[in-house]
């Protein structure tokens, strides 16, 4: 199976390229994965395989009914994508596709439901969602994206097969950044990848926005505050995160690569050559080291919807802790 857009995750293009070759692919997958690994990329290349006409490997990315669903107007490909928000999902989406799933193909062997954010369903709609996932007609296909497996219900997930996507390396990323917008250098892209742990919508989002030039900006203000012992000065810088985890999780995956730089010596990865200086004459090797698994711990723990005020005054101390202030 072609993969033409979706990058990295080699596991996962193994998986569903070795269920679609065998021709066992279920009526039902769930992918899950944070918001922007490129989970509805995913979903729409394995939508455009299954109504591809080639005689080769598919997508072909030429035959008629593989550029209608590239532009969107594919009859039989459908999908349906909720806010984001808790109970956005709404059942009546759900009896929708229900009522539209019994109606044949029009051109395609198959008929794709995308429904992107499933996870916003409440028990409600996922139960209504699973009658049809019990017994589809055998033409019918969906796939589901969350963000992740958890929020479904039992019943759902025994019914779906499951991949989990994950972050690609900065290399793939640039690649794809860059391919959409040839204003931003390598370098940027890369390192917008790397700061927000291979995720390329969040990249491209922190590049559009600014966001990045701040993380960066940010890192600098931390080390500055470390080196000098100034407690305050590292409150401050962190207080303008209050109400974003996802910028807090950026920050720490790029101090992570600062204190990694740190340890390492040469070119630094994350291109921060005065921190990255700053904190090698500070402090010891072994606080460095110290330093880079309190980053890791504090960015698992963002990761995990921890009270912002809380996390912040946390990651302030264990910094601290790390190099004995």
């Amino acid at each position: 199976m072609n993969f033409t857009y979706f990058k990295g995750n080699e596991n996962v293009k193994a998986r569903v390229s070795s269920l679609f070759e065998s021709s066992r692919l279920p009526h039902a997958i769930l992918i899950e994965g944070e918001t922007g690994l490129g989970k509805k990329t995913l979903a729409r290349e394995i939508a455009r395989a299954l109504v591809c006409r080639s005689e080769g490997e598919k997508p072909c990315g030429v035959c008629a009914q593989c550029k209608k669903a590239m532009n969107g107007v594919h009859p039989d490909i459908y999908e349906y994508c909720a806010p984001g928000s808790a109970n956005s999902f709404h059942i009546d989406t759900v009896r929708e596709v229900i009522n539209d799933c019994y109606v044949i193909p029009n051109e395609a062997d198959y008929k794709i439901y995308i429904l992107a954010n499933a996870h916003c369903m409440n028990a409600s709609a996922q139960n209504a969602l699973l009658k049809i996932l019990e017994e589809p007609p055998y033409y019918a296909v969906f796939i589901l994206t969350a963000e992740n497996r958890s929020m479904m219900l039992e019943t759902i997930l025994s019914r779906v097969a499951t991949v989990s996507v994950q972050g690609v390396t900065p290399d793939e990323g640039a690649e794809l950044i860059i391919a959409a917008n040839n204003d931003i250098s390598y370098d940027e892209a890369a390192g917008a990848v790397l700061t927000f742990g291979g995720n390329v919508g969040k990249a491209i989002e922190s590049l559009s926005g600014g966001r990045f030039e701040e993380m960066l900006s940010l890192a600098d203000g931390v080390c500055r505050g470390l080196t000098a012992g100034n407690e305050y000065e590292l409150l401050k810088t962190l207080s303008v995160l209050s109400s974003s985890r996802q910028d807090t999780a950026a920050l720490l995956n790029m101090l992570k690569t600062v204190f990694r730089d740190a340890l390492a010596g040469g070119e630094p990865l994350s291109g921060r050559k005065e921190s990255v200086k700053l904190l090698q004459k500070s402090f010891t090797r072994k606080k460095l080291i110290s330093l880079f698994n309190a980053a890791q711990d504090l960015y698992v723990m963002a990761l995990k919807n921890a009270n912002q005020q809380l996390l912040i005054t946390k990651i302030c101390y264990t910094l601290r802790e790390a190099v004995g202030r």
